[in-house]
């Protein structure tokens, strides 16, 4: 049974495939630069695209980096089928898609969510709003104050605080997820975010640059809040970024064949390729 894709999915324009062979980069501490070391060794065999993420290394810590562009993308938010419950994992999404997986650049869990897999604070799938914005206060990442959202429409996609987005974001965008803490907020570390902490875990996190680009981040081992917020703040040069999730955080690469299953997941964002159509 075909999965159930968003309109924004289906209805897409032409992009040039890029040059294979992604470099490998190093930072060394404090540098907020990255050194091209080598060139990642294919996951699969030779992929018939291009791959959106490449292998960088920043402190010691081994991160994967993957690139949306609005000039060549399509973000969408997908939950489960139309009707359905939530896919869980990548694993059944990339079932669900099936054929249509030619169309995807990558996707990566994003949203704090419920025993059931359902999103636990704003949730925005092909325009239609599935949960309210959070305001509350608890415990948990989510509620590590200020938490934030991740949005866009046509192309033009945001991350703000919660307040933020609650006092000036009046019109509902095409897509939309709640997360939480905030890595930056205005160039700046979260307040409870110290550069190094003790916490380590996978995790990952979306921040978007000045050209209006969304960068997606996943380590590939443990790492603490700081190195994966400075990342943000020193490499990508992103104002303010959104911590998505940790210990469950996954990729569903197509390109390289790359297709996590750690945990049950919630949210996923979807990233798929213009000019590649579902048939």
């Amino acid at each position: 049974m075909k999965a159930y894709l968003p309109l924004a999915f289906i209805a897409l324009a032409a992009c040039g495939p890029e040059p294979a062979g992604q470099p490998v980069m190093r930072t060394e501490i404090g540098s907020g630069k990255a050194e091209v070391i080598g060139k990642a060794e294919p996951a699969a065999a030779e992929p018939k695209q291009a791959s959106a993420c490449t292998t960088v290394t920043f402190e010691e810590a081994a991160l994967t980096h993957c690139v949306a562009n609005p000039a060549q993308h399509t973000i969408s938010m997908v939950l489960g089928p139309e009707g359905g419950a939530p896919y869980r994992s990548m694993s059944k999404l990339a079932e669900a898609i099936g054929d249509d997986a030619a169309a995807v650049a990558f996707a990566m869990n994003g949203g704090m969510f419920d025993g059931e897999g359902k999103p636990i604070g704003y949730y925005v799938e092909n325009g239609e709003r599935l949960k309210e914005l959070s305001l509350t206060d608890g415990s948990g990442n989510f509620h590590m104050k200020p938490n934030g959202v991740f949005y866009g429409s046509n192309g033009k996609w945001h991350i703000r605080t919660s307040d933020d987005f609650y006092r000036n974001v009046g019109d509902r965008p095409q897509f939309g997820t709640q997360s939480g803490p905030m890595l930056l907020i205005d160039g700046k570390l979260h307040p409870e975010i110290t550069e190094d902490g003790p916490s380590r875990t996978i995790r990952n996190g979306v921040g978007v640059d000045q050209q209006g680009r969304a960068h997606f981040v996943i380590s590939q081992g443990p790492v603490s809040f700081g190195k994966l917020a400075r990342y943000f703040r020193d490499v990508l040069k992103t104002s303010n970024a959104l911590y998505l999730d940790g210990a469950v955080s996954s990729l569903w690469d197509p390109a390289s064949g790359r297709t996590d299953s750690l945990a049950p997941i919630g949210p996923l964002i979807l990233v798929t390729n213009q000019g590649k159509a579902a048939q």
